[in-house]
């Protein structure tokens, strides 16, 4: 059985970090592709980004680029998400998610985080 556990997310003042994390189990990080997604109130779940199974590869929604970083560990088994010069408008649910086959946050995701929040205000 898969399960991807979010970390507590938190509530911070605009221009600050965070760091979000994701734990696997009953999937191996290394052989997914794995994403960080994310949802505001009222509106659509949307793509913050993935990281291909090699790891060589990452991909950003343009919006986002510079400010978030998606990486992992694999002994871990943790995929991440470093947050930096946060702004009111990153205020979501943010969701990490896996998919075996083809990588990017175009495609349909298999497996899902429970969420966790992030609050940034201003």
């Amino acid at each position: 059985q898969v399960q991807l556990v979010e970390s507590r997310g938190g509530s911070v003042q605009a221009g600050g970090s965070l760091r979000l994390s994701c734990a696997a189990s009953g999937l191996t990080i290394s052989r997914a592709c794995m994403g960080w997604f994310r949802q505001a109130p009222g509106k659509e779940r949307e793509g913050v980004a993935a990281i291909w199974p090699s790891g060589l590869s990452t991909y950003y929604v343009e919006s986002l680029k510079g400010r978030f970083t998606i990486s992992r560990d694999n002994a871990k088994n943790t995929l991440y998400l470093q947050m930096n010069l946060l702004k009111p408008e990153d205020t979501a649910m943010y969701y990490c998610a896996a998919r075996y086959g083809a990588c990017g946050l175009s495609y349909s995701y298999n497996y899902w985080g429970q969420g966790t929040q992030v609050t940034v205000s201003s």
